[in-house]
């Protein structure tokens, strides 16, 4: 399963670990992916979406359909 926001597109990036020595060794930053249901009142159905923790805080505040239609995406693209 990839590690990559169905919604937002975060996927992992690169970066560096850094000592108290200052010594920089390479590392990942993995988004915080999390499946979770959720329920649209437009179709009267629940689906499940795997999406980061920022995009789940979006979806909260404004609607994933609004959410949807601001990033381009469809509903079908979306879930699982």
């Amino acid at each position: 399963m990839s590690r990559v926001c169905k919604l937002s597109g975060k996927r992992p990036r690169s970066g560096n670990n850094v000592s108290f020595s200052q010594k920089k060794t390479k590392r990942r930053f993995i988004p915080n992916l999390q499946t979770k249901k959720i329920y649209i009142p437009e179709l009267d159905r629940e689906v499940r979406i795997r999406m980061s923790v920022r995009a789940m805080r979006t979806v909260d505040k404004i609607g994933l359909m609004p959410y949807l239609k601001k990033q381009g995406l469809k509903l079908q693209e979306v879930q699982i």
